[in-house]
């Protein structure tokens, strides 16, 4: 690739944030040194570009009309659009309007997102897409760490480790740069990986590299409590650490009295001796027993469950009984999926968040924003409902009747999809700022062009917590406008009060002043700083901070100072097996594909290689249905039903079925799933349901 017009960023994909350099004629993508992803990058990254070439990319605001979308001006359809919701909150006051956000947008995005439906939309109903994804670790470290970044470490600390476990997160799929910080401690035998698959993940753990955990679905709590126990009665635990450092031991340690290895082994299906090996090697791994360190991480398999909070916190409680959390070698972490997860989830689309992970019910954190959006305190709404509770409530009786949706796919992405597309077909207005026609884009009455990453600037926060520039590289299609621009046109027609920049570095210094004092502080992190090259991590108060790449060495952000751990119960998932549903379903991603595979099944190389989703079923199951090589399976629950092809293979369990959740149609694996949430949360339960499997008739 020619030197000449090339362009240093970051792949619009997961929170690894690979550093890529966009440049060439076509534009193409290469990646370039960094330590996330160490001069690598997946096929998703490699392939990045075409979506800046995508066929159906839409260039001009389309309207609904009984014959389908027809273009209009961008003057006519703002106007319309703010008219339609002065009317709607005329009638339905300010909560007639919803809002939902996402994960992929950048800081700048996120930020004046939440800001435009506090101010401009007046509606407390808010929430995003990272409801799914990260919000049962976020609450599990706020409540026993004093506060959530995914990683508090660099992802490179891995590397030099005795041991790493992954509870239920399959990275050499879904962040593949990332296997090579496995490296070192693979060479020690010490990755332990706990999935019901024997995914590409667990595959690591071969020819002396660790162990694989294949417990079954929806058991992952008491996997860990039984860990604990067996940490508790042969005195393996940091007795010093816990004594200086950590609240709340004796009730966490009474409450996994009841959970000893043969019961576990019995609920689980993973072995007594397995559980006592793993006990062990985490204890010797440990800095109090001499060990190089462990890190405990979380992903999706673990967390979205009906008990992934508690999950969560059980996995720190036994992390902080090791000694490991703020050790130097050592600690806790979750693995942010989406690309911007992390920012996110930190500067307002959150339904009780405002910027800097503040909470909306704090009267302190609201008159600081407050004064930096020039308004009264009492003009913000108060505190929204998570994201499926919002989606459920769509057209309601008491509930929202139009929907502004921004950077989400949520008709795919949604547990229960068939339930929200009912939800939101009934709504009286629907707005979707897109740049492809996305399944939910296609039920708006408005789709409002919008930038893709190439074309815009701001900024990114990786799931280490570090923050990142998104730089232009390509100009946009004539007629395409940035979310920016699109508040700021919408605020003006609403009468909103505040101002409203539309360039990314205006309303990123205007976030850095909103989140100063916050948890997830980003006083000091200056798009000068960034450019320079240093390396920022949050908090980093000022500009002559140099930022946090490591968290609680010292102390925790809690009251006490002491990180507290909380008893937990297991109560196992909100399906159970029975005689019309005698099969777990787990879901997840696949190599090829992202999310809702909205941007990814436009890309020729990676559709081609992955067209349809698929059913992963053991071959003592598929001969018991009947399903020989790649007949069609059918999957119904109490939501719905969805068909794929059959995937025979003995790296399932004999009593589970595995479906990727990237495709739409038939293959829709949400319409499926379940909808029961977190009660902390508010996370889903994607990862475990009952269900019937059959043989499609052909």
């Amino acid at each position: 690739m020619s030197d000449k017009h090339m362009t240093d960023t970051h792949c619009p994909y997961c929170a690894l944030q690979c550093a890529q350099t966009l440049g060439g004629d076509p534009i193409a993508a290469e990646p370039r040194a960094f330590p996330t992803n160490v001069g690598g990058m997946c096929q998703k990254g490699w392939t990045s570009a075409e979506l800046l070439r995508a066929q159906d990319r839409i260039t001009t605001p389309l309207r609904r009309t009984p014959t389908g979308f027809e273009p209009v001006g961008w003057d006519e359809a703002l106007d319309d659009i703010a008219a339609r919701v002065q009317a709607i909150q005329a009638e339905h006051g300010p909560d007639g309007i919803a809002v939902f956000g996402g994960g992929g947008l950048t800081n700048e995005k996120a930020y004046q997102l939440g800001k435009f439906a506090r101010l401009a939309l007046r509606t407390r109903l808010i929430d995003y897409n990272g409801r799914f994804c990260m919000s049962s670790a976020a609450a599990a470290a706020n409540r026993t760490l004093g506060i959530d970044r995914g990683l508090p470490f660099p992802l490179t600390d891995l590397n030099d480790a005795d041991v790493v476990v992954l509870f239920g997160s399959n990275l050499a799929d879904t962040m593949p740069p990332a296997v090579q910080h496995l490296g070192g401690v693979r060479e020690r035998g010490g990755l332990i990986v706990v999935d019901p698959r024997v995914s590409a993940t667990a595959k690591l753990t071969e020819e002396g590299g660790g162990e694989h955990v294949q417990l079954v679905p929806g058991t992952d709590l008491v996997l860990i409590m039984g860990l604990l126990h067996i940490v508790f009665a042969e005195s393996l635990a940091d007795d010093d650490y816990l004594a200086a450092r950590v609240d709340g031991v004796e009730a966490v340690r009474r409450s996994v009295a009841e959970w000893w290895p043969e019961r576990v082994a019995a609920t689980t299906g993973v072995s007594e001796t397995q559980l006592r090996r793993i006990a062990r090697i985490l204890a010797d791994a440990s800095p109090h027993r001499g060990g190089k360190g462990a890190f405990l991480l979380t992903g999706r398999g673990s967390e979205q469950h009906v008990d992934g909070t508690d999950t969560v916190t059980a996995v720190i409680n036994l992390a902080l009984t090791l000694g490991l959390v703020g050790a130097e070698r050592g600690g806790y972490g979750a693995i942010t999926g989406q690309g911007n997860g992390q920012g996110g989830r930190e500067h307002g689309q959150k339904s009780d968040q405002l910027p800097g992970y503040r909470m909306i019910v704090d009267p302190a954190a609201r008159a600081h924003v407050a004064a930096v959006w020039g308004i009264d305190p009492d003009v913000l709404p108060g505190a929204g409902v998570p994201a499926v509770q919002l989606l459920m409530s769509l057209g309601t009786p008491e509930g929202p009747r139009a929907l502004f949706v921004h950077g989400s796919n949520v008709l795919v992405s949604a547990p229960n999809a068939d339930a929200v597309r009912r939800r939101i077909e009934s709504l009286d207005l629907v707005v979707v700022c897109d740049f492809i026609p996305s399944e939910t884009a296609m039920l708006a009455d408005y789709i409002l062009p919008v930038t893709q990453w190439a074309e815009e600037e701001g900024t990114m926060t990786g799931l280490e917590g570090r923050v990142l520039r998104r730089r232009k590289a390509v100009e946009a299609p004539e007629g395409v406008r940035s979310e920016l621009e699109i508040f700021s046109a919408l605020a003006a027609r609403l009468d909103a009060p505040s101002t409203w920049a539309t360039e990314p570095r205006e309303v990123y210094d205007e976030l850095r002043l909103a989140s100063a004092g916050g948890r997830a502080d980003y006083a000091g992190i200056s798009y000068d700083r960034l450019d320079a090259g240093e390396a920022l991590y949050w908090p980093c108060p000022s500009e002559d901070h140099p930022g946090t790449p490591r968290l609680f060495a010292e102390s925790f952000p809690t009251p006490t100072g002491k990180a507290k751990m909380i008893a937990v119960r297991a109560v196992g998932p909100d399906d159970v097996l029975r005689a019309d549903a005698p099969v777990w379903l787990v879901t997840g991603r696949v190599l090829q594909h992202y999310q809702s595979g909205a941007q990814t099944r436009r890309v020729a190389k990676l559709n081609d290689s992955m067209p349809r989703a698929y059913v992963e079923i053991h071959p003592i199951l598929a001969q018991r249905i009947g399903v020989e090589g790649i007949d069609n399976i059918s999957i119904k629950s109490r939501r719905g039903s969805m068909v794929a092809q059959a995937r025979i293979s003995p790296d399932i369990r004999p009593d589970t079925v595995f479906v990727p959740f990237h495709f739409a149609d038939e293959g829709m694996v949400n319409a499926v799933t379940s909808s029961a949430t977190d009660p902390v949360s508010g996370m889903p339960e994607f990862k475990v349901c009952a269900v019937q499997i059959s043989r499609e008739a052909s």
